[in-house]
């Protein structure tokens, strides 16, 4: 019992202390955002053409508090990466060692796509459509820079998250879960789905919202399926076990290599 127990208690401690490097990245990256919260929030006040008001003594601290720990989150990636790598990767065999580097630089950058798609063509158009509708019927736009920040970082991270989805199925496919063929019949089914959590996901519940983040899952959910026809399996995986019961499969817990 002690055997088992000290490998399991030193990986605890292993992972405990990878949280901590974690966090201790994240605060200090917070520090210095924070110093640059003014220039992070005059950027994503690009397409609304007037100055931000805050209505509470607190909301323009918190909206700067969000907006940096957005931005250390982000600049704190590839240790977040690096860290979480070396915590799974005693439990890999080498073959699938040396497909991990390459598949966090590949999420991590799918993720930096999926922010600056937001930022660049989304939320222009989505802040655009909605500031002039109200303009539109004579109501003069005044928005608090509180509820301001608080969708423009729902919508970055939503994006962000969902540009994941083509290297998800991919995986998917390649380990043998699912197939192009499979991904394909249920074309429907996804196009569905996308809808439905465009709906609870987005900020506000209004079809134009709605439609810019289920379109995009559409075609991330096509590139997908490409993906699984190009490195994926034909047919899901079969594990076989050996039905003599004197031939070695290995302790418990342990991969045989």
């Amino acid at each position: 019992m002690a055997q088992i127990l000290n490998p399991l208690a030193a990986h605890i401690q292993t992972v405990k202390k990878r949280l901590i490097i974690i966090g201790a990245t994240i605060l200090v990256a917070l520090m210095v955002a924070f110093a640059f919260s003014g220039e992070m929030v005059a950027w994503l006040n690009r397409p609304f053409p007037n100055p931000l008001v805050f209505y509470g003594p607190t909301e323009a601290l918190f909206a700067s508090i969000k907006v940096s720990l957005l931005a250390a989150v982000l600049a704190s990636l590839p240790i977040i990466f690096y860290q979480c790598w070396k915590c799974i990767e005693p439990a890999l065999l080498p073959k699938e060692q040396r497909w991990g580097v390459p598949l966090f630089l590949l999420a991590g950058a799918l993720f930096a796509f999926g922010l600056i798609f937001c930022n660049l063509v989304i939320l222009p158009l989505v802040i655009d459509f909605f500031v002039s509708f109200g303009m539109d019927h004579d109501v003069t736009p005044e928005l608090s820079v509180g509820t301001y920040i608080d969708f423009n970082v729902k919508f970055l991270l939503i994006f962000g998250c969902a540009f994941e989805l083509p290297l998800i199925l991919t995986i998917l496919a390649r380990v043998g879960v699912v197939s192009a063929k499979v991904l394909a019949k249920y074309r429907k089914h996804a196009i569905l789905a996308a809808l439905i959590l465009s709906a609870v996901v987005t900020p506000d519940a209004t079809l134009f919202t709605m439609l810019l983040m289920a379109i995009p899952l559409m075609v991330l959910y096509e590139i997908g399926i490409i993906g699984a026809r190009i490195f994926g399996r034909e047919t899901p995986t079969e594990v076989s076990v050996p039905l003599d019961p004197d031939l070695p499969i290995g302790p418990a817990g342990q991969r045989v290599r």
